[in-house]
């Protein structure tokens, strides 16, 4: 085991600097710049009204710099505060998390239009609280990539909590540049005129909002170990840092090093009651769990194992974590062969971690009768859909894939599962070629 760094990042309102600084390095700089003169290619689409011609590419440009500003902030949670040294793929889970969030957005509104029949004062408070809690959600959407989890209350509350007072602070200067951007617009106006306006316009916003990621990817990387975020490799800070840690992330690597030095003397059973009770009495706190999951490993307890690997691997799917709640799930199989996930969400996400991995085998196994497993469940159409990606997409098996669509159309008739798997078989024959 090994212990966590003794130092912390400095504060974020250390580096505001830093944050401007961002935008203008070499890769940034060159896709904003294209992004914005971008606008001028609505004179391209001549089978169009130019209004119109606009606004869609205007849609497309937010997009693009929304997906590239999450980026940002992702990479920024994980140390990495260079463009350069950005992956070349974007990851899967962040392309679609501008659409969850314009999702999450209007979901709220809705929510604060409805209160406004009833009380413009209750609206209006709904209103600032949203505001108030907009960083943290986009944190929990970086860190989750979850609409649902994104969308609790005590999920936000949760991630205002960890940041602690200076999450005011953070809501501050987000303020002070979405205002930034709008000054920075006045003052540009003037001096320019015709079609030039639109690539300056959209510029200065993409500037200010790569500015604003920047500066939210570095809160959480501030507090990458109270999120749960493992930095990348090459990421942090250089040089040392004042030590910033909380009381509840120093007594956690006391305790860290002690069980250690316990496991070091051979003193397993004395490492494996201490672990066992911090994580008794924190059952929600991942840095327990994961410390009483590694002892029991090396204390050899199968069946102790499996029954806090099964409570683990829930806790880890609801943070977020699926791929290191697979990594449990296959410890647990290697001391115990007949173990069996007994909870149904997490049953199920492990599978569709194992078909995102490229491993049908391994999803179809992790489903093998759920519906008898889990009689009932309301995810059992999803787990069917799954079932029938893999058999198809996975092994070309588009014969026993409508086997689950007979059952799909008997039971679930109207479900979005059977739509997606009638049209998942739409091109493969009735039966199967002989």
């Amino acid at each position: 085991m090994q212990r966590e760094t003794a130092t912390a990042p400095r504060p974020f309102w250390h580096r505001i600097n830093t944050f401007f600084a961002f935008p203008l390095q070499t890769q940034p700089l060159i896709y904003g710049t294209l992004l914005a003169m971008s606008s001028l290619l609505f004179k391209l689409v001549f089978f169009l009204p130019d209004a119109l011609a606009i606004v869609l590419i205007e849609i497309g440009i937010v997009l693009a710099t929304s997906r590239y500003g999450f980026k940002i902030t992702a990479l920024g949670s994980r140390g990495i505060s260079r463009a350069a040294d950005f992956p070349r793929q974007l990851d899967d889970e962040w392309t679609h998390l501008p659409w969850k969030l314009f999702a999450i957005l209007v979901v709220q509104g809705f929510g604060v239009g409805w209160l406004a029949f009833f009380s413009p004062f209750l609206a209006n408070l709904a209103l600032l609280v949203m505001s108030f809690t907009l960083p943290a959600t986009v944190m929990l959407l970086v860190q989750t990539g979850s609409f649902f989890e994104s969308l609790k209350p005590a999920a936000q509350w949760d991630t205002i909590r960890i940041i602690g007072w200076p999450y005011a602070l953070l809501c501050f200067f987000l303020f002070l540049l979405s205002t930034g951007a709008q000054i920075a617009i006045a003052l540009l106006l003037p001096m320019f005129s015709g079609l030039i306006l639109l690539p300056i316009i959209n510029l200065a916003l993409i500037y200010f909002s790569w500015v604003m990621a920047s500066l939210l990817g570095y809160a959480m990387y501030q507090h990458h170990a109270a999120f749960g975020v493992d930095l990348l490799p090459g990421g942090g800070e250089d040089g040392a840092a004042p030590d910033r840690r909380t009381p509840e992330q120093i007594a956690q690597q006391e305790i860290d090093a002690l069980v250690a030095r316990m496991v070091t003397e051979g003193d397993v059973a004395s490492a494996l009651g201490m672990a066992y009770e911090d994580q008794r009495t924190k059952p929600d706190e991942l840095a327990a769990q994961r410390r009483y999951h590694r002892v029991l490993l090396l204390a050899n307890k199968p069946a102790s194992l499996t029954d806090h690997g099964q409570r683990f691997m829930a806790l880890l799917i609801r943070r977020g974590q699926p791929s290191e709640a697979l990594q449990v799930y296959k410890a647990c199989r290697d001391q115990e062969a007949s173990f069996v996930i007994t909870d149904a969400p997490t049953a199920l996400a492990l599978a569709n971690t194992e078909w995102r991995a490229g491993d049908a085998r391994a999803a179809l196994a992790l489903i093998s009768g759920f519906d008898k497993r889990f009689r009932g469940h309301d995810s059992i159409p999803r787990a069917y859909e799954l079932a029938a990606r893999a058999l198809v997409q996975g092994l070309g098996r588009a014969d026993m894939a409508r086997q689950i669509l007979k059952t799909l159309e008997s039971r679930y008739p109207d479900s979005e599962q059977t739509q997606e798997v009638r049209w998942l078989l739409r091109d493969t024959p009735a039966t199967p070629s002989t």
